[in-house]
């Protein structure tokens, strides 16, 4: 009988050694994974429709503002589910900016100032061209306001001319010519 017990007690050790190896493994594994995928961003999806950051990421005409979201962390909050509404600046329309704005903005220390524009930019609602009227004001993710207008069969957001307009999964972009800084705070 007590070579029974030893013999369990062997046993008992060794699988409980394994489990913990097992353990191991797997929680290694888990952190492996969440550091290579990153958040939603990072989603690899070629058979749904696009989401705003995947339409704004697939523009050539959109990698400063690609750029932009990712040093202001907006990435993943724009991949959600939304619906948002972003009037989405072309690299033209940031070059329109005074020289060194862009890249004073982009450096860590104005990365509040850089979300704030660029929240500016993002309404928490689906606004279609259809649907917009002259003179509408829109709640801005950064809590400020932004007018419509239209004119000469144009819609402008503040100064920023819409040029196109494509339907996203979680919301709407609109293609504009401007970057529309919101009011001095």
């Amino acid at each position: 009988m007590t070579k029974i017990a030893v013999l369990i007690t062997v046993l008992a050790f060794l699988l409980s050694a394994c489990g913990k190896e097992e353990q191991k493994s797997t929680e290694k594994q888990n952190k492996q994974t969440d550091q290579t995928l990153g958040g939603q961003s990072n989603v690899k999806d070629n058979v749904s429709e696009k989401d705003v950051v995947k339409i704004a990421a697939g523009s050539p005409d959109h990698t400063t503002l690609v750029k932009a979201l990712t040093a202001a962390e907006l990435l993943d909050v724009l991949s959600n589910a939304g619906p948002f509404t972003v009037f989405a600046p072309t690299n033209a329309a940031f070059d329109k900016l005074p020289a060194g704005t862009l890249d004073d903005l982009m450096k860590p220390e104005n990365k509040g100032k850089l979300t704030d524009i660029l929240q500016h930019h993002v309404a928490v609602a689906v606004y279609t061209p259809d649907i917009m009227q002259n003179g509408q004001v829109l709640n801005m993710v950064d809590g400020s306001n932004a007018t419509i207008t239209k004119k000469d069969n144009s819609i402008f957001i503040d100064k920023g001319k819409i040029s196109a307009s494509i339907k996203a999964s979680n919301g709407m972009v609109h293609v504009i010519d401007e970057v529309v800084l919101p009011p001095s705070k």
